[in-house]
Formats: C-alpha cells, structure tokens, sequence
C-alpha cells in the first residue's frame, strides 16, 4: 500500500489517497493518477521532519495533508504555518517556535500576543 498527494498548479495539496505501489509495479511514481491533469507525489504515512517511524524510507520530509504545501527544490510537504511568528525547521520542513516549549510533562499552549507557551491549567 503507498499513499499519493494530489498537488495543484499553485504547490498546494488538495487530495490524499492510498493505493497500489506504483514504483514497485511499473517502475514509475503514480504514473495511474496523472489523468486528473494534476501532479501526484508519492507520501509516506510514516514519515514526520524526515524520518521514518519505523525502518522505512522517508518520503518528502513529511507525510502530506491536505492544505500542506509542495516545496519542488527541497522535495518537501510542509504543512501550513501555526503561527505567523514560527520558523521554518530547514532540516524537517516543519515550523519551530521561536520560544521552544518547556519539556516538564506538562500540557502548553501557545500565546502569539506574548510569543510565549501558556500552561493549560488541568481542573
């Protein structure tokens, strides 16, 4: 089973499906979907900030969703930006705080008035 985008004119993904692994069948990468007139990239389910969760190839830094973009030069899915002030992680093409969030166990969210992580107070 391989997992393919669908990839707009604009680099924007609009669709995500599972499928027949097309590289290993006909040597091509989803070479079956390019009737929609779109591009198709394969993804990897298991792929988060370029690594494989298991023992597998990444794909694409990240695994793709709908609203991530197509990066072409880094042959990248970068998912859509939080915050206006977070960066993007060149190395796993996902967006960094600029304040890291405290590593305590706790539960934070993050407050883009103060640039700052907010402890979610549990009742």
């Amino acid at each position: 089973m391989a997992h393919y985008a669908e990839i707009n004119a604009n680099n924007e993904v609009i669709n995500v499906i599972s499928g027949v692994d097309e590289a290993e069948k006909s040597g091509g990468e989803g070479m079956y979907l390019l009737a929609t007139g779109n591009t198709w990239k394969r993804t990897s389910y298991n792929t988060v900030g370029g690594e494989h969760r298991g023992s597998g190839t990444p794909f694409r830094k990240n695994y793709a969703g709908i609203g991530y973009t197509y990066d072409q030069s880094r042959d990248a899915f970068i998912p859509p930006k939080p915050y206006p002030s977070w960066v993007l992680n060149e190395d796993t093409c996902l967006w960094d705080a600029p304040t890291p969030m405290p590593d305590d166990d706790q539960r934070y969210t993050w407050n883009e008035e103060t640039s700052n992580w907010n402890l979610i107070k549990v009742e």
